[in-house]
């Protein structure tokens, strides 16, 4: 039976609006590849439940931003309402406190360190780094994750000493959505230079290419996946522009699923053998649904959250299914180190 007839039988697809032409032609990418696990990641920093999965009672794994809901780019597709629903750890002394509070009364297993930027799209860690050294030295087993924004090589030096384990960080292609959508005054090449020197660390360096950053255009994408096969990367993370967050005077499209699923397969076959995954950050409904079936269909390694179906999804065209309640960017060769208890005492997945 063919993919199309598989999926039409599973009833969250009856008004998915999926392409027939599309879905046989990532059947026939899939003909030509090899078979791929998919890992659907639940962490507990966003309240989720499905029918097909579940959620984690603990809050294993959480997001904290060092500026609360401030950032100063006030970049066109965010707003800075990313940051909204991340902890707000406005000292040193309260990322400490809170780390050590969820460790001892909820079992934290990692968290991300985030933050808004300056003008120059960076964040100022430095002051935060002396709190996660502490941390991971009484803590070791804890995963540490860090949205670098832009840096130089002595910063990407200095969270690495501090014990980071993956750095994310966001790649533009497109010098005009560099300058119109970030209010930027910094060329693409600073953007592959971050790059560069997170990858001149021992930390796993996880990129962010966000589809449909040009107001819902794509433009840069394919330059972006050009920049990230030219390092050697831990994995790659896909998200889709959300124009719910954007400003009224300035309103986004949302790229059409077709047009993300061209993205998907783009980076499929650019970047072969890296883990490639769907990240949070998409717009609901059935653009949603459309979207992570289409990804389940391109191959990629992981979805967070997946929509209602995903799971029947995936089972039906053969896919070996995992849950995993930790962040996807924690990501190492397919596999996700932040669900696994590192502690020396006792060693679960799961």
């Amino acid at each position: 039976m063919a993919w199309y007839e598989r999926i039409t039988d599973i009833e969250p697809f009856d008004e998915a609006g999926l392409e027939p032409a599309l879905v046989a032609a990532l059947e026939g990418d899939a003909a030509r590849a090899r078979a791929r696990p998919i890992r659907f990641y639940t962490p507990t920093f966003k309240a989720y439940e499905t029918t097909e999965l579940g959620g984690c009672g603990k809050n294993s794994f959480s997001a904290f931003s060092i500026t609360g809901g401030a950032c100063a780019l006030q970049c066109d597709h965010c707003r800075a309402k990313i940051l909204e629903p991340m902890i707000a750890a406005s000292s040193p002394e309260a990322l400490d406190r809170r780390v050590r509070e969820l460790v001892m009364l909820q079992d934290l297993q990692g968290f991300l360190l985030s933050g808004g930027s300056n003008r120059r799209n960076e964040v100022p860690y430095g002051r935060y780094l002396p709190v996660v050294e502490g941390l991971k030295r009484d803590f070791p087993y804890l995963r540490v994750a860090v949205h670098s924004a832009l840096l130089d090589e002595a910063m990407a030096k200095r969270l690495e000493a501090a014990g980071v384990d993956v750095a994310m960080t966001d790649i533009i292609g497109a010098a005009r959505t560099v300058r119109e959508v970030y209010h930027l005054d910094r060329p693409v090449a600073d953007f592959e230079a971050t790059l560069a020197a997170l990858r001149a660390t021992a930390m796993e360096v996880v990129p962010h290419i966000v589809i449909g950053l040009h107001y819902g255009e794509l433009l840069g994408e394919l330059e972006a996946l050009e920049i990230v096969a030219r390092h050697d990367v831990a994995a790659l993370v896909l998200v889709v522009a959300m124009p719910y967050y954007a400003a009224p005077e300035k309103p986004f499209a949302t790229p059409p699923p077709t047009e993300v699923a061209g993205v998907f397969r783009a980076a499929r076959a650019r970047l072969a053998e890296v883990p490639v995954l769907l990240g949070c950050a998409r717009p609901p409904g059935l653009h949603k649904l459309a979207t992570d079936a289409y990804a389940v269909m391109a191959g990629l390694d992981g979805i967070a959250f997946p929509g209602e179906g995903i799971v029947a999804l995936a089972g039906a065209l053969g896919r070996t299914v995992a849950q995993e309640h930790a962040c996807c960017s924690m990501a190492v060769d397919g596999a996700v180190n932040g669900s696994v208890d590192r502690r020396p005492e006792r060693r679960s997945v799961a």
